[in-house]
């Protein structure tokens, strides 16, 4: 009897955070194009002064209803869309994946130091890998939203990494989803290693992007010198 009260209790919360969700959707779909659009601005402007692009691709994504209500249960909240909206910073989320290291910190720079960005939290799991091997640059940013109501403030998660470290994060994720979170201890150990590979990987191309960058500039020095 306990258990079908529960049941029933989950359901009409998750029914009532179903009709909440829809409306305040605005806010996070906006925020989400605030940011995006900005991240795609940096990316057209570093291609035209440096002739490249640092972001290979962007995604981006709004929290389910499903696993705002898990992580809220998880961490001890109230599971109502209020409890989500004033506990849970990562609602909206972007992910960001660039070609190289630098140019994930590069990112992260203009980005954070624009006048009406605010950053509330960064964890850098790039220098201070988890203990999975897991790599990334997370940031919490809070982002100004326009709506009829007037000027509003919403927190967005970005996620910055490399092509190297997505391609490892998403066969992690996958095999552990897979395994049902039940992976074996040496394939786990496996996988903290392959995810070390990846990360001298990503440091000699690099290297290897300098090293061009450099010979590229002693070209044009050379060249200015040679000019009549």
């Amino acid at each position: 009897m306990a258990d079908e009260k529960r049941m029933q209790q989950m359901s009409e919360d998750f029914q009532r955070m179903v009709d909440d969700f829809f409306a305040i959707q605005c806010r996070y779909s906006a925020a989400i194009k605030e940011v995006q659009t900005k991240l795609e601005i940096l990316d057209d402007e570093f291609q035209m002064k440096h002739r490249r692009n640092p972001i290979h691709h962007i995604e981006s994504r709004l929290k389910s209803i499903q696993s705002m209500m898990e992580k809220l249960s998880r961490k001890h909240f109230a599971v109502s869309m209020q409890s989500a909206v004033e506990n849970l910073h990562d609602i909206a989320g972007i992910r960001v994946i660039c070609s190289y290291v630098q140019d994930v910190y590069t990112i992260a720079r203009l980005l954070t130091t624009q006048d009406d960005v605010r950053l509330l939290e960064m964890q850098d799991y790039i220098r201070n890998p988890k203990p999975n091997g897991y790599r990334s640059l997370h940031l919490i940013v809070e982002i100004p939203v326009f709506l009829q109501s007037g000027r509003l403030p919403v927190p967005v998660e970005v996620q910055i990494r490399t092509i190297a470290m997505d391609f490892w994060a998403s066969l992690e994720h996958s095999m552990r989803y897979k395994a049902a979170g039940e992976v074996p201890e040496d394939i786990s150990e496996e996988l903290h290693r392959v995810g070390e590979d990846i990360a001298s990987l990503d440091d000699r191309m690099q290297s290897i992007h300098d090293r061009i960058d450099a010979v590229i500039a002693q070209q044009a020095t050379k060249a200015e010198e040679q000019a009549p």
